[in-house]
């Protein structure tokens, strides 16, 4: 069994000495990213790609053993299509769409994510949390070998930090002794456990729930289960409170026990206590080895601000949340996408310092919303009280019979996309009839078109998509470059996109922000309705 964090499952950037560390002067780079696991790696792509130059420091030599997260949101997977990494996650994922309910031995329902066709990408897959980093890094190189200016260094672990008006100092650590550089701008993306945090003297708030759970990554053919969610309450395998069951590839299965407060953590973690919840579970012929396993309790909390002048926070860095609901790496990639394009403009001189506030708006708000969801997951999981205890197995009795009970029953809402309701980047909604479900904020639904999907199309720039009417194919407003895309309904030929996106209306006109969020939408092209939106949507008019 592995119980190391820190052990490799790939050693992809192994310590080299650098220019720096012999440097006369302290080295100068525009953005330096500590930490590279999946959020860290995500945003030196992100930048990458955009031309900005970005180091990253992480103070091991590659990605960690044990599978941590596995569950990857099709808003994941539609931002990691962006950055030309999703097909082999795909190629490596167990692609799911449907969940099951349990109490007890009974089914007491069963859900689907995404009932409609016309995605290029599922609900969700289940990866190891190594390999979705891998691709991630295979992505860096590729994109390295075109030019994309990213670094990352390996076994640099910052120990000091001193923030300036314009710039950053950063003490670093390496096995040939410590040196300095300066930074424009500093991205924390170093876990739950932040030094950069800790440096700082920043704090997470929020709860600590009084509740343990056992993970179990276990090899083993079966048939006996499917490839869906399946979660018990009060399984009858006695095994824990509650157990959740997913597959992974390679024939790794992950289970998860809910065991209680008050255990000895090192009791629960010997092999053969594990092993008697699983037999209880799986049945003592089955043959399994138990390849990883770990402990957790539910924290869900967040750092009041996620931007502190020149260094932002991102990740488990910036917020945690309950592992049930796949809220903690798809809300940090969701945190990236939201980053990534700001400081990009910010950089590159195309928008204003304070379109990063922005960041810290939008972000602390999806925080919120993933601390609310899993707060009540846990307290739907966690009865604290005997009438709570009543009240939820009455929800689920309600629920194998009714419709309207099964909402009620929370094993974990699962990760969905974010949507900007509040933002101050937000234009106009002048589109009469338009669906909810692409109103101002939301990230953009996908749809087939005649050739491709929608998603590919709209890319990762501004965009102004236009639907049974007609728009420049570009235009440029302070600098700022905008495409125009005309679909006709010849191009829609299943009318997924007219339901998506026209509702009642007979055409649209859409400003899509470079994270496929929806900043404005009208019935038809106004130049000038354009510009103020695109100045909004850029931080250039806060008004």
């Amino acid at each position: 069994m592995l119980h190391d964090r820190y052990s490799l499952a790939f050693k992809l950037y192994p310590y080299q000495r650098h220019a720096d560390q012999d440097a006369v002067e302290t080295p100068h780079h525009p953005v330096v990213v500590i930490g590279g696991g999946p959020i860290g790696l995500a945003t030196a792509l992100d930048l990458g790609r955009q031309g900005v130059p970005v180091v990253v420091l992480d103070d091991h030599e590659g990605i960690g053993q044990g599978s941590r997260a596995i569950c990857f949101a099709k808003r994941t997977l539609d931002i990691a299509a962006r950055y030309g990494c999703s097909g082999p996650m795909l190629e490596k994922g167990i692609v799911w769409n449907v969940g099951k309910v349990f109490q007890n031995d009974r089914e007491v329902f069963e859900f689907n994510l995404l009932p409609e066709d016309g995605h290029a990408n599922p609900a969700f897959i289940n990866l190891p949390q190594p390999y979705f980093e891998k691709f991630i890094f295979e992505q860096i190189v590729a994109e390295q070998k075109k030019g994309a200016p990213i670094e990352i260094r390996g076994k640099n672990r910052v120990d000091a930090v001193q923030i300036f008006d314009d710039h950053v100092v950063l003490d670093i650590t390496t096995p040939d002794g410590p040196y300095q550089i300066k930074a424009d701008w500093v991205v924390g993306c170093d876990g739950a456990n932040s030094p950069l945090r800790t440096m700082m003297g920043l704090d997470f708030k929020g709860r600590v729930f009084q509740d343990s759970f056992l993970i179990a990554d276990i090899k083993m053919i079966s048939t006996s289960f499917p490839t869906e969610r399946w979660f018990w309450f009060e399984p009858w395998f006695k095994s824990g409170a509650s157990t959740l069951l997913h597959k992974q590839p390679d024939d790794i299965w992950r289970v998860d026990f809910q065991i209680g407060w008050d255990v000895d953590r090192d009791a629960e973690l010997k092999e053969h206590n594990i092993r008697k919840r699983l037999d209880a579970m799986l049945g003592v012929d089955v043959d399994y080895e138990i390849v990883w396993s770990s402990i957790y309790t539910f924290q869900c909390r967040r750092m009041q601000k996620f931007r502190h002048n020149l260094v932002l926070f991102a990740g488990d860095s910036a917020h945690q949340v309950s592992p049930f609901g796949a809220r903690g790496a798809n809300s940090g990639i969701q945190d990236v996408d939201n980053l990534g394009w700001k400081l990009g403009m910010v950089i590159n001189g195309l928008a204003p310092d304070g379109l990063l506030d922005s960041y810290n708006d939008e972000r602390v708000h999806g925080a919120d919303g993933n601390i609310l969801n899993s707060t009540r997951a846990t307290d739907f999981i966690s009865p604290k009280s005997k009438t709570s205890h009543l009240f939820r197995n009455a929800v689920l009795d309600l629920a194998e019979k009714y419709a309207f009970a099964r909402p009620l029953v929370n094993s974990g809402r699962l990760s969905v996309p974010c949507i900007y309701n509040t933002s101050p980047l937000n234009g106009p909604d002048a589109l009469v009839g338009g669906p909810q479900r692409t109103r101002i904020g939301s990230a953009c639904t996908d749809a087939p078109l005649a050739m491709g999907h929608l998603l590919d199309r709209l890319g990762d720039r501004f965009v102004l998509l236009a639907i049974n009417t007609a728009v420049p194919d570009q235009i440029t407003v302070d600098g700022i470059s905008v495409d125009g895309i005309t679909v006709l309904s010849s191009d829609d030929a299943t009318g997924a996109l007219a339901e998506r996106y026209l509702g009642d209306a007979p055409n649209a006109v859409y400003l899509i922000r470079p994270d496929q969020h929806v900043a404005a939408r009208w019935p038809g092209y106004d130049a000038d309705a354009l510009r103020a939106a695109l100045l909004k949507a850029c931080g250039k008019d806060m008004s």
